[in-house]
């Protein structure tokens, strides 16, 4: 029993003393919400680990004007101009054995933008919206909304079989059935929030008659009627005109015989005299 508490004192030794020498890392700040700049930085302390370099990651990307053989346990990332496209994870990393690092998050407003600004439909068809969104976090919830003499409608998913909404954290996509010229021309808006912030975009549809798709074969048939009876009208008028030039070439010939034979009779009265 004594040999027992002896090993167990042994074991509790141990895990004390490597606990106080395990690498640790602290970071500062652990968290950035919302702002336009901030500077990152990380200490390794508490370690006897060797340190090869240290160098920082984007979202699980190595940053490589980052990547450094520096052996200080100390680093530092500045953000200069923090966007949609900055946010994200972002973790200092120590080359030691084994390799040690932390995570930063920094958090933007959803950037929401529509896929195409102006869409189009036939009547009676289907329409078809869509939104993406960049940044971190994604939207945790999307809404749309119609645009109706300056106020915004809530679009409620499945409402009478007319809208069909499908979402994911980075698109959402609205459905409109049996398209309407009188009822569903105008400004529809897409619009993402996460646990910073909404943020909206606008798309213009546009309802198109279900014979426009048949305005330029009319144009077509029309041009050829147009062009047939032009042509109609040279040709009748061109005949009489052909009519009036035979008859003329006729008549010529009989009086020219006439005459010619009149000549020979007077010459050949002239020979018996």
């Amino acid at each position: 029993m004594k040999l027992l508490w002896a090993v167990s004192a042994l074991l509790l030794s141990c895990w004390r003393a490597n606990a106080s020498t395990a690498p640790s890392i602290i970071a500062e700040p652990l968290e950035v919400s919302n702002q336009s700049s901030a500077v990152l930085s990380c200490n390794l302390t508490q370690s006897s680990l060797h340190i090869k370099g240290s160098h920082w990651m984007h979202n699980g990307k190595v940053i490589e004007e980052t990547k450094s053989t520096d052996t200080s346990p100390y680093t530092v990332l500045t953000l200069e101009k923090i966007t949609h496209n900055s946010g994200g994870k972002y973790d200092c990393v120590f080359l030691t054995d084994p390799v040690v690092q932390q995570t930063i998050e920094v958090k933007t407003l959803p950037h929401v933008a529509a896929y195409k600004h102006s869409e189009h439909g036939n009547e009676k068809d289907k329409g078809v919206m869509v939104c993406v969104s960049h940044g971190y976090p994604l939207p945790t919830d999307w809404a749309w909304f119609k645009e109706q003499n300056g106020t915004q409608i809530p679009i409620v998913n499945g409402t009478g079989n007319k809208y069909e909404i499908k979402s994911t954290p980075d698109k959402t996509t609205l459905t409109i059935n049996d398209l309407s010229i009188e009822n569903d021309i105008g400004d529809y808006i897409c619009s993402g929030t996460n646990e910073l912030g909404t943020s909206s975009d606008k798309i213009h549809l546009r309802v198109r008659s279900r014979l426009a798709a048949l305005w330029p074969f009319i144009g077509i048939v029309a041009e050829v009627i147009i062009l047939v009876t032009i042509i109609l009208i040279y040709e009748k008028r061109r005949k009489p005109d052909e009519v009036n030039d035979d008859d003329d070439s006729g008549s010529a010939p009989l009086k020219s015989n006439s005459t010619t034979n009149h000549k020979d009779k007077n010459v050949r009265q002239r020979n018996s005299n």
